[in-house]
């Protein structure tokens, strides 16, 4: 049972697998780590809930499991692969799914080899640049240990660009090939709102607790279907600090969101926390553009690691949303998880020289008093067992959170310094699936929510690791607000994004 929370260790896994040589990751203090076998065979137990949501539409992804990133655009979805294509695993590459009627979900293609699914690698994170009709995908190494993954550690990262216009929405057609100078872990997509059409730039976080190596790329893909890619890096000089208990800030940047008009980028840096950075340059796209923090580091908030794993903006409002991802005690042989796991914060941004932490909001199962129940000390459900915070997409009024086994989450953050409960969701879990994932579903609870929702003419999708694609319908406080959305997701600045919060252009 966690009560110290270590992050360089899972986090050197997760994005690495066995830890890609030459990317400046640092690697685990235990190489020689396994996940323990007591528990993986756990009776499948979870409760079903639906508060808030209702169920319009559901695919099981061929009941494949190890389910990643997601992507939705005119009439189809397409979903990732946590895990590699060695063929022990069932449909490992990027599927296409027609959700045209989105009560019937239906799979209609299989993106493989050799354009994804290679040994070692996973397709992890996925978006559409609507108005170029152009899906891109982040591909990089993956985990032996909590990937079931091979041989990631050999694996070169690449970013493929699929034309999906027309016919090709169903059939993607590969265009070209990013390959990052440095290993991106998570992207944000930034469509230039003056030129959507011509402009958008990648922000890619690439973690390293280097003081002299990119802690970030903005690169700009305006001329992806050219094939022509143009890099920025931005490197974090300040030093991580030490945590009253005498631990050392894991101070590698996982994520960052970035404001509508692409001058502020909200980081967050596992141990380190939550700044933010003025990319007001990169944006207007200036030659040799700087990018400078304007969260001096000693004003920085902080606390714990893993601390901060996603940092989103509230629309209109001067605050922020950060969530953290903590997993089971399945990994404590690289340092302490496991409960109370992870959480969502608010953070006042008002004074973005001073950012001050606001609120928190937990589930149930992130109180201590579920960790010395019998349910929370239970090795069969702590084990191979999150229930921790982990991907947001904000209204002005609702934050929609994958919290891995506790469902999906809707919070009410109206007011920012006072989230409360909307809504959960939490499905039946499949009977079975060909890759079960094997830090987290392989315990007592086979919910695993996982990707950034997204919001498409109203209604929610959402991808679970292990039991596949849900098309949700928000029923709860502020419903309307939701069902008159035209597209909105955490992870870039598309459709009513910019409606809430328009913001001036670039300045060129």
């Amino acid at each position: 049972m966690r009560n110290i929370r270590w992050g360089a260790a899972i986090l050197a896994l997760t994005m690495s697998g066995a830890l890609l040589s030459g990317t400046g990751w640092a690697h685990p203090q235990d190489d020689t780590a396994t996940i323990p076998q007591a528990a993986t065979n756990a009776e499948a137990v979870s409760d079903p809930v639906s508060d808030g949501f209702e169920q319009v539409g559901h695919s099981p992804l061929h009941n494949r499991g190890m389910n990643a990133g997601l992507a939705v655009h005119d009439g189809y979805a397409y979903v990732g692969n946590r895990t590699d294509g060695q063929p022990q695993h069932r449909t490992p590459g990027i599927l296409v799914v027609d959700v045209d009627d989105p009560s019937e979900p239906k799979v209609v293609h299989e993106i493989g080899q050799p354009d994804a699914a290679l040994p070692g690698e996973t397709s992890r994170e996925l978006r559409v640049w609507p108005q170029q009709d152009l899906l891109m995908v982040l591909n990089f190494g993956c985990s032996s240990l909590i990937h079931a993954c091979a041989g990631g550690e050999n694996v070169e990262p690449r970013v493929t660009f699929f034309d999906i216009s027309g016919e090709n929405a169903a059939e993607p057609e590969l265009v070209s090939t990013y390959r990052p100078s440095r290993t991106p872990h998570e992207f944000y997509l930034w469509v230039d709102p003056a030129r959507p059409k011509d402009r958008a730039l990648l922000f890619q976080s690439t973690p390293t607790s280097s003081t002299t190596s990119p802690n970030m790329i903005v690169t700009d893909i305006s001329g992806a279907r050219d094939g022509t890619f143009t890099e920025h890096p931005w490197t974090a000089t300040f030093e991580g600090g030490t945590f009253p208990n005498g631990e050392e800030e894991d101070r590698r940047l996982h994520s960052m969101g970035v404001s509508t008009d692409g001058r502020r980028a909200y980081l967050a840096f596992l141990g380190s926390g939550f700044l933010v950075l003025d990319t007001s340059e990169v944006a207007a796209g200036r030659p040799d553009p700087e990018m400078k923090l304007i969260t001096p580091p000693e004003n920085r908030v902080s606390w714990s690691n893993p601390g901060a794993h996603s940092a989103v903006k509230i629309p209109g409002k001067d605050a922020a949303f950060t969530t953290d991802e903590v997993y089971g005690d399945s990994l404590d042989a690289l340092g302490p998880h496991g409960c109370p796991w992870g959480w969502a914060r608010t953070i006042d941004i008002s004074d973005p020289t001073t950012p001050q932490l606001t609120a928190e909001y937990r589930v149930a199962e992130n109180e201590q008093e579920y960790c010395e129940s019998e349910e929370g000390s239970d090795p069969a459900n702590t084990t191979f067992t999150s229930y921790s915070a982990h991907n947001p997409t904000l209204t002005p009024d609702l934050a929609f959170v994958s919290w891995h086994s506790a469902g999906a989450e809707a919070i009410d953050i109206s007011d920012p310094a006072s989230p409360t409960r909307a809504g959960t969701f939490k499905p039946e879990p499949l009977e079975s699936v060909a890759t079960e994932d094997p830090a987290l579903s392989m315990g007592n609870d086979k919910v695993v929510m996982w990707s950034y929702p997204i919001i498409d003419d109203g209604l929610i999708y959402v991808v679970d690791i292990r039991n596949g694609l849900y098309v949700l319908r928000y029923t709860g406080e502020n419903a309307k607000q939701v069902a008159g959305l035209d597209f909105l997701e955490g992870n870039s600045n598309l459709g009513d994004a910019l409606r809430f919060e328009p913001g001036p252009p670039p300045r060129r």
